[in-house]
């Protein structure tokens, strides 16, 4: 689904016998997961449903957790979840470049003042440890 002149993942392509067959549900399954919130296609002017590249992975999770023993509602809860991490990874991403801009921005205006190399020194210290998604944060005593 890359290239030139491909659709892009969000873009709302297929019709529901289409997503239906791949990924090997009923289009009446597919329906009774958008009535329950589950997944949300777009709409053609005429009320026609249509999924994208997204939704059809969306689908294949959702049918993975189905097929592994977890009802709608432990499906409904780990996709939300799955949000709430990605949302949380996000501004994790966003702050370590802010906590980046303010030391670089102390130390490029750091002089022989010891005030300003107390501000760089209180700044929080950050580790990554094993495994690479999780962020510590040490923070110096004593300042």
């Amino acid at each position: 689904m890359s290239g030139p002149g491909a659709p892009s993942p969000d873009a709302a392509v297929y019709v529901i016998s289409v997503a239906a067959e791949l990924t090997g549900l009923h289009p009446q399954t597919l329906r009774t997961y958008e009535r329950m919130g589950l997944i949300r296609p777009g709409r053609t002017s005429g009320g026609g449903r249509r999924y994208s590249h997204r939704d059809l992975e969306l689908l294949r999770e959702i049918a993975s957790l189905t097929s592994s023993g977890i009802g709608l509602d432990g499906v409904r809860r780990i996709l939300a979840l799955d949000t709430e991490v990605a949302e949380l990874r996000a501004r994790n991403a966003e702050l370590e470049a802010e906590l980046a801009a303010a030391r670089d921005l102390l130390r490029r205006r750091s002089n022989p003042m010891a005030a300003t190399v107390s501000a760089v020194n209180r700044l929080p210290v950050l580790r990554r440890p094993e495994p690479p998604q999780s962020l510590v944060v040490w923070r110096r005593r004593g300042f």
